[in-house]
């Protein structure tokens, strides 16, 4: 440690909210750059070349081979897919001295694709899975989290190429059996769930999601073992009602009412049911959205929910990507004065608002889009906004008295809602996603014109698979997981050093024999950091160890008058003596069983 290029911290980073983030700053193994980015020191690439030697083991047991591209790359091949402007701000642009559209990679499978192309010719040179473990570049809008979401970040993604649906589905089972051997070797607690494949496109997609409170996605699951995504949730849609014998619709005036409990309350006392009361759930809530595609156009959609219910933006995002989503504003408003906020019913939206003969979509519609969740079917009656300020509509019967232009998934979910499956009422949990594998199918290789020649010597679009790690955010993840008051405790077989040496006090035989001990370990094979700083106090040597976070510690000092060491078990505080001609063995012994 007297050489080694580290220095740590007593104090968390101002700008660190998470533990993983505080603990990798303090303990030497990153340093911040610039917002989102980071360099790695030397511990650090430790701890990364070992995640990394995991990754390629399991890639390498599932078939797959290792190749590398540039991260900075021409426009033309993300122009073909449509991702240079699908990407928007989130992509990192830049033009070279000539003049030359560039990017900076997030993602790589045009390129995959492109050198697949120029390589292979024939059915016969497949399937191939390759893979590559690099820098990728996202400009995140709020890098937050240190390393779990940054600008810049490792990813290991392969990608599968096949012949036809039935070999993509065994590739994709077979990256997934991997992804399950990676975590499962890495000591991840994590759960596997259906996802959405947003701008990626393709069919299936699943996601590795760690469990944690710290994680940006929220994740379902039912007592059955349904388990999703909550931007993946399906809504079970109830039958429809039979409206033959309901109420005709009567507006109302309803003052003072700006929220929904307000409203329920003022027609439970002015307008009451005879069969029981209303309710939220009563109400139809009309949420103006402003949809922005990726080549700027902006247009309005109003989301029909229930009123006991918000619309979750996350949820919007992934059914409407790659176009960006958002709250309208009062400009959008203001170019639809047929809105009235607080009291927007049913009636200026969508098929109602549409001339006769004009479908939406059409040249000469100027109707905003009106899409509802799929609990308001044929027959429900409603509460809801009836266009003028203070008034609302009462038993406005839907499929009788108003339509949509559709349906979309966009009510919040909640805890005891029914699994689309049927296998139980679901709950909510928090999680960070480390891995993602998609079936992209041929929307790429279809935009690169990527074929081979079938067995009957006919051209044929291959079909391709995406799976993607997280790498860097694994690292973070695995430190979020492993720590405790006084530091990190890594887990044994990504540690950056297996056994800690402190030689305490000012006795040269103290520290001739912490030298010796840690050169024995050394020559056993295991990985030693040696604390050998001559005029640093046993108390800061002491935090150090306990912040680095190795699995072992050795400490030498003043027990060695008496023939023994201490040796403390990082992860479980405990501590006990070893004589000093049995501890490089006994360490080393133990290391081994840890190790197996």
């Amino acid at each position: 440690m007297s050489t080694l290029f580290l220095r740590t911290l007593r104090e968390d980073p101002a700008d660190a909210e998470v533990a993983s983030h505080k603990l990798l700053i303090r303990a030497g193994y990153i340093r911040r750059a610039a917002p989102g980015i980071y360099s790695w020191l030397p511990l650090g690439l430790k701890v990364l070349a070992k995640v990394e030697a995991v990754v390629r083991e399991e890639m390498e047991r599932a078939g797959s081979q290792e190749v590398h591209f540039p991260a900075l790359l021409p426009r033309e091949p993300y122009e073909a897919t449509g991702r240079w402007t699908e990407y928007g701000p989130n992509l990192f642009r830049l033009q070279d001295r000539k003049g030359t559209d560039m990017l900076l990679a997030p993602t790589h499978e045009e390129m995959f694709a492109l050198l697949v192309k120029d390589l292979y010719s024939s059915y016969k040179d497949l399937p191939l899975s390759i893979y590559q473990i690099q820098t990728k570049y996202r400009d995140e809008a709020r890098p937050r989290a240190g390393l779990l979401r940054g600008r810049e970040f490792i990813m290991k993604d392969a990608y599968s190429f096949d012949i036809d649906d039935e070999a993509l589905e065994a590739s994709y089972q077979a990256q997934r059996a991997a992804y399950i051997r990676i975590f499962d070797r890495l000591g991840l607690d994590y759960v596997i769930v259906s996802a959405m494949s947003g701008a990626m496109g393709g069919s299936k997609s699943e996601e590795f999601l760690a469990s944690t409170e710290v994680g940006e996605d929220t994740y379902v699951r039912s007592p059955g073992g349904y388990a999703a995504n909550v931007e993946a949730v399906t809504t079970p849609v109830p039958a429809d009602i039979d409206f033959t014998d309901a109420p005709a619709a009567h507006v109302e005036d309803t003052p003072d009412t700006p929220t929904i409990d307000t409203l329920v309350a003022m027609a439970n006392a002015d307008h009451p049911r005879p069969d029981r009361e209303w309710t939220a759930a009563d109400t139809l809530k009309n949420v103006v959205l402003a949809v922005t595609s990726p080549a700027g156009e902006r247009s309005l959609l109003v989301v029909g929910v229930p009123g006991d219910r918000d619309v979750d933006m996350a949820r919007v995002e992934a059914v409407l990507a790659p176009n960006e989503v958002e709250a309208a504003t009062e400009a959008d408003f203001a170019k639809h004065p047929e809105l009235v906020k607080g009291y927007i019913g049913p009636g200026v939206l969508g098929p109602q608002a549409r001339p006769e003969g004009v479908s939406a979509g059409d040249e000469d519609d100027t109707a905003v889009r009106y899409l509802l969740d799929p609990r308001i079917v044929s027959g429900t009656r409603w509460i809801t906004g009836a266009n003028e300020a203070g008034r609302h509509v009462f038993e406005l019967t839907a499929g009788r008295d108003f339509t949509a232009d559709g349906t979309i998934e966009a009510a919040e979910v909640r805890a005891g809602d029914p699994a689309p499956d049927g296998s139980g009422p679901l709950e909510l949990a928090r999680g960070v996603e480390i891995g993602h594998i998609f079936q992209l199918g041929r929307k790429y290789a279809e935009a690169l014109e990527l074929k081979v020649l079938d067995v009957n010597g006919k051209q044929q679009v291959v079909t391709m698979g995406s799976y993607g790690i997280g790498v860097t955010r694994v690292l973070a993840l695995l430190a979020e997981l492993n720590h405790d008051e006084l530091g990190l405790t890594w887990p044994i077989n990504v540690a950056p050093f297996h056994v800690h040496v402190v030689a305490t006090g000012k006795d040269d035989a103290v520290f001739e024999a912490a030298a010796e001990l840690a050169a024995s370990l050394e020559n056993a094979g295991v990985e030693v950091l040696y604390d050998d700083r001559p005029k640093v106090s046993p108390g800061v040597k002491f935090k150090d160890a306990e912040l680095l976070g190795a699995p072992f510690i050795v400490v030498v000092g003043r027990g060695l008058a008496a023939g023994e060491v201490e040796l403390k078990t990082r992860a479980t505080g405990a501590s006990e003596s070893l004589v000093v001609a049995d501890a490089a063995a006994e360490v080393t012994r133990r290391l081994k069983d840890a190790l197996a």
